[in-house]
């Protein structure tokens, strides 16, 4: 069995790993167009604020070990064309040289590619060496050489959501003045408006010059910086913000020419169509991974690229590709979690005017409640929104805010399981949580706040009604 991988990131040695412990004997081939298999993109806002010491230390294996497991690697080498029916993948190697191989077996897995926002200038400003996309290992490499060649001291971030928080968190840490740009009215889009606006007070504490509902319009570079033109209805702002270096991270969309030119169907946001198998619909032919459409428990088919989705799609394309018929991709609830300095937000499941859109008959209630009994030192208070269904009260959706002390990560990995198993938020009350003072309270604070819930929405015959009464009990 020769099976070839396009794609040497999460999606792509996964389904590598998981081809070759299920069947040693399977000649196993990744094609990457880089140099870094098998590397964290995640980690690069990390790398840049120099607490992960060098961009080597971001890979997840080495290239020896994957070589070692079976797995032959063709780095720098832009696949240019797949054939079908011959079942042969051509390439191009960096030194030009053009090269194929055949398969029994095709995954493709070649992730996203950064969306470039309508900036007059913007392509003119890359080519100068002070405006940057943030996608990939080369791309953290480049930027910190131009930090540490210009010795920067002042950095334009276009875009809000996580990875653009992450790298103003870096940024700032790595002392070098932040001016961030959100053309939409609150950082973090994808997060429920109340409480993303509670974390902007903690990154202009932290020293951000935060600019929401503000659009970049056009950029420049000079021989000494980089010149952003602004538009906003703020008329106290500047119309223009000046950096060393500028970085662009407004999204990504999903890489598919290579697929569609091979005869795939395209889904939700132009991914690639799978079903759970991963197959494409092309005989032979799977993908995963930042490509393809994700099946979500509450949506069904969308389009919410994460690092873990790809693991796990990468992994089951992976076992099908060998002939594991039995392994499907579950689905997710679009679990998703950022650190921003001292505080963290989380999200799963659905926002509220997500499940509005979706059909539901979404209900909210937001909660502050201790991270912890308030008379052990350090107590701190989360922020929880909860959204559920009026109708049947079956949980929809959770988004907290909180210290980075207060185990928001492990909050909101209890409330996807409820989401994943469809518990209503009467059940979730039910669930046996584990309590000692210095960590939590007898009813934790997601529990407290589905007895809000209940209390203002739909009070439940079998519970207290309303928060008070579970704050009482200690």
């Amino acid at each position: 069995m020769e099976v070839v991988i396009i794609g040497g990131s999460d999606a792509g040695i996964a389904a590598a790993l998981r081809a070759r412990e299920l069947d040693p004997s399977a000649k196993v081939t990744v094609i990457l167009k880089d140099a870094y298999p098998n590397f964290s993109i995640c980690g690069i806002p990390y790398y840049l604020s120099g607490e992960v010491a060098n961009w080597s230390n971001l890979a997840h294996r080495s290239r020896e070990h994957l070589e070692g497991l079976g797995i032959e690697l063709r780095t720098e080498a832009r696949v240019t064309s797949i054939d079908t029916q011959g079942h042969r993948v051509q390439y191009q190697l960096r030194r030009g040289s053009h090269e194929d191989v055949h398969w029994d077996r095709l995954i493709i897995a070649t992730g996203a590619a950064p969306v470039s926002p309508p900036i007059l200038g913007l392509a003119a400003a890359q080519q100068n060496g002070r405006v940057y996309f943030v996608h990939t290992i080369d791309d953290a490499r480049s930027i910190m050489d131009a930090i540490q060649r210009m010795a920067a001291r002042r950095a334009i971030i276009i875009g809000a959501g996580y990875i653009g928080l992450e790298l103003a968190d870096g940024l700032i840490t790595r002392g070098i003045a932040v001016h961030q740009l959100e053309a939409l009215p609150h950082v973090l889009p994808t997060i429920d408006p109340e409480i993303a606006r509670l974390l902007e007070p903690e990154l202009v504490a932290k020293g951000v010059e935060l600019a929401t509902g503000t659009l970049a319009t056009s950029i420049e570079t000079t021989g000494t910086s980089v010149r952003v033109a602004l538009s906003t209805s703020n008329t106290d702002r500047p119309g223009l913000a000046i950096g060393d270096i500028a970085i662009v991270v407004t999204g990504v969309r999903p890489e598919t020419g290579l697929a569609v030119a091979a005869g795939a169907t395209l889904g939700a946001a132009g991914a690639i169509w799978v079903d759970r198998r991963m197959q494409t619909g092309i005989e032979g032919v799977f993908a995963a991974g930042d490509c393809v459409i994700t099946h979500h428990r509450l949506l069904g088919e969308t389009y919410l690229p994460l690092g873990t989705t790809a693991h796990k799609q990468g992994r089951v394309a992976g076992a099908q590709a060998v002939g594991n018929s039995g392994e499907e991709f579950d689905g997710i609830v679009g679990t998703q979690v950022v650190k921003v300095f001292g505080q963290v937000i989380a999200r799963t499941g659905l926002t509220e005017q997500e499940a509005l859109a979706a059909g539901f008959k979404p209900a909210s209630a937001i909660t502050v409640a201790d991270d912890h009994k308030r008379y052990y030192p350090g107590a701190e208070t989360l922020t929880i929104k909860i959204t559920g269904d009026r109708s049947t009260h079956r949980l929809l959706g959770v988004t907290m805010l909180g210290s980075i002390t207060s185990a928001i990560h492990k909050r909101i990995d209890v409330a996807a399981v409820a989401l994943s198993t469809e518990m209503t938020i009467e059940r979730l009350m039910d669930l046996d949580l584990a309590y000692t003072p210095p960590l939590g309270t007898p009813w934790d604070a997601l529990q407290i706040a589905a007895s809000q819930w209940l209390g203002e929405i739909g009070a439940s015959d079998r519970r207290p009604n309303g928060i008070g009464s579970l704050h009482d009990r200690a």
